[in-house]
């Protein structure tokens, strides 16, 4: 074996290792496809007496939802129902009615149990 194949081998198994390492590498990187349909279009050119109207016709590609692809999940809802102010104004009348209501030693369960009752029908009526 002379010195120039020798480089050659070496050259030849330094390139084949380094892209078997290159394409493992790029796996984890998310990838991009692109789907396109071909449609049909016309165009009615309208004409006078002396030069007919006519109708352009061409193929446009459109890029379209690829098959299989999930694009609702792209499209992340979120609740934007803030009842903060209704949990509030509900604990302090649940409180303030369970007080008015409750004698003796009922009130040791019947106001934070007003407080919570409350909160959660003043968080309902403000649109939670």
């Amino acid at each position: 074996m002379n010195k120039n194949s020798a480089i050659l081998s070496i050259l030849l198994f330094c390139t084949g290792s380094t892209a078997i390492f290159a394409d493992e590498y790029q796996r984890g990187f998310s990838t991009s496809r692109t789907c396109t349909r071909n449609e049909y279009r016309e165009e009615y050119i309208p004409g006078t007496r002396n030069d007919p109207g006519y109708v352009k016709k061409w193929e446009e590609t459109v890029e379209v939802p690829c098959p299989g692809s999930a694009t609702t999940n792209d499209k992340k809802e979120f609740d934007t129902n803030n009842c903060s102010e209704g949990t509030i104004a509900g604990g302090i009348l649940g409180g303030g009615l369970a007080t008015a209501i409750s004698r003796g030693k009922d009130r040791w369960w019947a106001i934070p149990a007003g407080v919570v009752g409350g909160s959660m029908v003043g968080c309902q009526i403000d649109g939670g």
